[in-house]
């Protein structure tokens, strides 16, 4: 039977390790942490006492997710936390409504354009991440990497990617 003392103490570890993923970030775009991007969905510990981190790709078959699950780990080996297990879950499917405001902040400067849903209900193009003009044209679904699409400003010429919504 757990005790209160029990309870507290593995909401004390499961915390922890919310603010040691702070500082665990994706392999395509280092700018934002695996927070950010909101694929880590839940943190607990299960019957057998051992931590448990449920974590959703972005796209099933996301090459980057083999990365992230050895990062995870040795984050928390790193911080003397041994007895988890990283598990991968599918459904529901990852949304870019999961990702964080901060996230799509960091994105924007970083030069690639955050996801919108007014966008897509718009019908209207991302903005430029460097000059902020609506004045953009889509180049190829397929951008850097599978998540993002590239497109390219009519005003300042640059291209850019775009962080697309799903």
């Amino acid at each position: 039977m757990k005790t209160i003392a029990d309870h507290t103490i593995h909401q004390e570890k499961i915390n922890q390790v919310w603010q040691l993923l702070q500082e665990v970030c994706d392999p395509e775009i280092p700018v934002l942490t695996i927070i950010d991007l909101g694929i880590v969905r839940n943190i607990f510990v299960d019957d057998t006492e051992q931590l448990v981190i449920q974590i959703t790709p972005t796209y099933s078959g996301c090459p980057a997710m083999d990365a992230i699950s050895v990062d995870i780990k040795l984050k928390l080996i790193e911080n003397g936390i041994q007895h988890f297990k990283v598990q991968q879950i599918l459904s529901p499917a990852w949304t870019t409504d999961w990702m964080s405001e901060t996230g799509k902040a960091k994105l924007n400067a970083y030069g690639i354009a955050p996801p919108s849903a007014s966008h897509l209900a718009n019908n209207t193009t991302p903005a430029c991440p460097q000059c902020h003009s609506n004045n953009t044209k889509l180049l190829s679904q397929f951008g850097s990497t599978s998540c993002k699409a590239l497109y390219q400003c009519y005003d300042c010429k640059e291209p850019f990617d775009y962080f697309k919504c799903h």
